[in-house]
């Protein structure tokens, strides 16, 4: 009875250290970077969106407006350095400071680059009456609305990740499991970019 005795309250222990363990959110941390992931995954899967649809726009631009070279020329290379950033990236992107700022400024200058193709565009009533030219017009706008909401999804996701790294109780129980957990890096839009390219039907 007495061996019985031991065995339920060591079970009992356990059972209390499971609770208490559970109750200070040790898991908060990896099940909020869980979901940092996925915000950033679907932020890269907008942008890698848009950027499948620059080949298209370009060629239909091209075919109504072959003197606009250097609009064009601006576009397909803001766009592979784009698309050459997001294949390079590390997988410590989010947490690195340098490399988030370097896919950050080649996204931004390929927006840059496509709202000066829109604007190019309205010179060129044929262009801007091609049924071809009105459907990447739309699917453009829609992926750049996209993008919007994507980041700021990360952005939302990060924001409460970062705060459980930053405040006590969780910063402790971080520290003692988790200790190469980093805060996060969060997008900000330069004046330029802060606007989505300007689409006129």
């Amino acid at each position: 009875m007495n061996t019985f005795g031991r065995w339920i309250g060591k079970a009992a222990a356990v059972a209390g250290l499971a609770l208490s363990v559970s109750a200070c959110g040790i898991n908060t941390v990896p099940r909020q970077d869980e979901q940092v992931k996925a915000a950033w995954s679907q932020v890269q899967n907008e942008y890698q969106r848009r950027a499948d649809l620059v080949p298209n726009l370009v060629n239909t631009v091209k075919g109504y407006a072959q003197q606009e070279r250097t609009v064009l020329r601006e576009v397909i290379e803001a766009r592979a350095k784009a698309t050459s950033t997001t294949v390079n990236l590390p997988p410590d992107v989010t947490s690195n400071p340098e490399a988030f700022q370097k896919f950050e400024q080649s996204q931004n200058q390929l927006t840059q680059a496509l709202g000066r193709l829109m604007v190019v565009s309205e010179r060129y009533p044929d262009l801007k009456s091609n049924q071809n030219f009105l459907a990447l017009q739309s699917q453009l706008e829609g992926t750049e609305n996209r993008i919007t909401v994507a980041r700021k999804d990360y952005i939302d996701t990060v924001q409460t990740y970062n705060t459980t790294l930053r405040t006590i109780p969780s910063r402790w129980v971080a520290a003692i499991f988790y200790p190469d957990a980093k805060v996060k890096q969060v997008f900000s839009a330069s004046e330029p970019a802060q606007t989505a390219p300007h689409v006129q039907f």
